[in-house]
């Protein structure tokens, strides 16, 4: 287990403030309200010991607590520190969040993905603790965070020149086949064209905000293939012009924007506590891996660009089979979870369809997406 030296946390005085009267910390005590660990501590004339108002111990009667600023008030007062609770140690969301971080670096420095039992014995914790702790704090488990910080690696050697050869080790790759297999989902396009500044691609992009700023999200007709986090929509679009610069970029259709906007929406956790301690690139690279796997999981279709009545487009000459491997869904088919409400993203009309059946409302949309949102936590984090 890593070890910590306890430091008295340094908060603003409005924060402080919340908890200046005896009535305001009896009521953090009563609630057991982690806000206020570190901000003051309360001690048990019956016990002997001291606590942080988050404590899980049987609440004190009024008559045997008494309320410390710091710990070495506490002490000085003839008081231990509680062994449930451990006040005389960081509060608990620092140090698991420290334990993630920590974890987060080692499989950053690994050559090749460690393995659940072994990033879980150099922290000191059993697999299945270190598993749940992980998933908790992060957003993803080890396994996504080490797939999106390989995924980020294969990126930057492709688009510095390497040869695919040479990305495909360097990013920990133990044979080109297994690659290959994750090539649509990691780049959007063939390596080959990733390292040519998508050069013959057409990539579409729209934005949505979070609680970590704006979200750029770009596609091509196979795939994902940039998620982007910055300050503001121009950056944003400077930097995916610079990694793609020989691409043909547009601004996505409204349907498409809104279905970014939704996706980023539901997998984005601003009162999650726990993350709040992590390093900030280690949160961006969890939320990234959140929202790329939630967008990979409900995929938008491509609305049409040209509104046809059904005899036109019946007419229309009929395009090939899909190159999807079996049992995957193509990028561009329709997905009831996502497709947007505009006139032009609904299903084409077959021949003899009445424009009703052929397309579907609002309200079944929306509870086509409510359905997706309950089970996003089950897909989306492997």
């Amino acid at each position: 287990m890593l070890a910590s030296a306890r430091t008295e946390p340094q908060r603003g005085p409005n924060v402080r403030g919340l908890f200046d009267g005896d009535d305001a910390r009896l009521a953090a005590v009563r609630d057991r309200d982690a806000a206020a660990d570190g901000l003051f501590y309360f001690s048990v004339a019956t016990t002997g010991v001291y606590c942080n108002p988050s404590c899980a111990a049987r609440p004190a009667l009024r008559q045997n607590m008494a309320f410390h600023d710091t710990r070495a008030e506490a002490e000085r007062a003839g008081f231990r520190p509680c062994k449930r609770c451990r006040p005389d140690l960081p509060p608990r969301a620092a140090r698991e969040a420290e334990i993630v971080a920590a974890a987060c670096r080692l499989i950053e420095q690994a050559e090749e993905e460690p393995s659940l039992a072994k990033l879980a014995d150099q922290i000191g914790l059993s697999p299945h603790h270190f598993h749940r702790l992980f998933r908790r704090v992060a957003g993803v488990t080890p396994k996504a965070y080490a797939a999106a910080h390989r995924q980020a690696r294969v990126q930057a050697q492709l688009a510095a020149g390497s040869s695919v050869t040479q990305a495909i080790y360097e990013a920990g790759f133990n044979s080109p086949g297994r690659f290959y297999e994750a090539t649509a989902d990691m780049l959007g396009m063939m390596p080959s064209r990733y390292r040519a500044g998508g050069k013959g691609e057409a990539i579409r992009f729209a934005f949505g905000r979070s609680s970590l700023g704006t979200v750029l999200v770009a596609a091509t007709d196979k795939g994902l293939c940039a998620i982007l986090l910055g300050e503001s929509e121009e950056d944003l679009s400077r930097d995916l012009r610079a990694r793609f610069p020989n691409a043909d970029l547009s601004v996505a259709e409204p349907g498409f924007s809104d279905w970014v906007r939704r996706v980023v929406a539901m997998v984005d956790h601003p009162g999650q506590n726990q993350a709040l301690g992590l390093p900030l690139d280690i949160r961006g690279t969890a939320f990234q891996r959140r929202v790329w796997r939630s967008c990979a999981a409900f995929r938008p279709a491509r609305p049409a660009r040209i509104a046809m009545s059904p005899p036109r487009l019946a007419a229309l000459p009929r395009r090939g089979p899909s190159r999807a491997p079996a049992g995957q869904t193509p990028w561009r088919s329709q997905c009831p979870a996502i497709a947007s409400s505009h006139p032009t993203g609904a299903p084409p009309a077959t021949a003899g369809a009445s424009s009703e059946s052929a397309s579907c409302s609002s309200a079944s949309e929306h509870e086509a997406f409510a359905r997706g949102a309950r089970i996003m936590f089950m897909i989306q984090l492997f």
